[in-house]
């Protein structure tokens, strides 16, 4: 049995991979902004189920939170960053309001739950966090920006994470989905006022969407669970088929650049 500590379950992959762990009797700390969003798995799973009200981008609520169900359950062996959202429209358009919430959220709000549960996991001497980041992780496409922003900053952070706690045996894993069917896009998603130059970037953007349909985040689970019970969990693990190809295009791309200019930059 081992105990999950969970952002952002009320809803997505969150949702799915704590319904996945309470199913096969694993015990899990759910977190949401309204709690009663969690009702369904807590009328299916009962005291398995700790549901508990948190807005991530609130450090000090953050450590109580976890704090609170480390002392509910006795210890926390895996924590789940998947709290976060999409914010869409051009870097110019951006204003200075999304451009912080944005990062409060994606970044800062791992960065604060990741703080919280390390006393908790060094003390053990196990554990195992997961940051949630995206295909949007390690390359980017026009109209997120600032999302880009966040994951790449997540990605970076979450490396350098993984190499100071390796030691203290905790593990650190980067998840990177590619395209699911979640709220990410629709609900929970914040858009920018367009800026009318942008429109011939924005609708190339809207018909490459429009020929890839979503997969089902409920397919992902077998995957977290196969990951979280391995004794030597990788740094980066994609979810889904759709990043490899975004993946080798990208460092494809960068190597040759890098090659291309490699006598200018030797000059310096």
């Amino acid at each position: 049995m081992k105990t999950w500590f969970i952002t952002g379950a009320a809803r997505g992959l969150g949702n799915v991979w704590a319904a996945a762990a309470l199913g096969r009797g694993d015990r899990v700390a759910a977190t949401a902004r309204h709690p009663e969003d969690l009702k369904p798995l807590i009328d299916a799973y009962g005291d398995s189920l700790l549901p508990l009200a948190l807005d991530v981008t609130d450090r000090a609520a953050a450590f109580a939170t976890v704090e609170q169900a480390a002392r509910h359950f006795g210890r926390l062996d895996i924590a789940v960053n998947n709290a976060g959202y999409g914010l869409f429209g051009m870097v110019e358009e951006t204003t200075e309001e999304q451009a912080r919430a944005q990062l409060e959220t994606n970044l800062f709000g791992a960065l604060w739950v990741t703080q919280a549960v390390l006393p908790i996991m060094r003390a053990q001497r196990a554990g195992h966090i997961l940051q949630v980041s995206s295909i949007g992780g390690i390359a980017a496409f026009p109209t997120l920006g600032l999302y880009h922003a966040s994951k790449w900053a997540l990605e970076g952070l979450s490396e350098s994470l993984a190499q100071e706690v390796a030691p203290l045996g905790v593990k650190v894993t980067i998840v990177e989905p590619g395209p699911y069917g979640t709220d990410w896009s629709g609900a929970s998603a914040v858009h920018t006022v367009p800026i009318a130059a942008y429109e011939p970037v924005r609708e190339a953007r809207r018909a490459g969407a429009a020929n890839r349909a979503p997969n089902d985040p409920a397919s992902t689970a077998g995957a977290i669970l196969t990951l979280v019970d391995a004794p030597e969990p990788p740094l980066r693990l994609f979810l889904g088929a759709f990043p490899y190809a975004v993946a080798e295009r990208a460092y494809r791309d960068r190597l040759a650049t890098w090659e291309a200019w490699r006598a200018v930059a030797e000059t310096a």
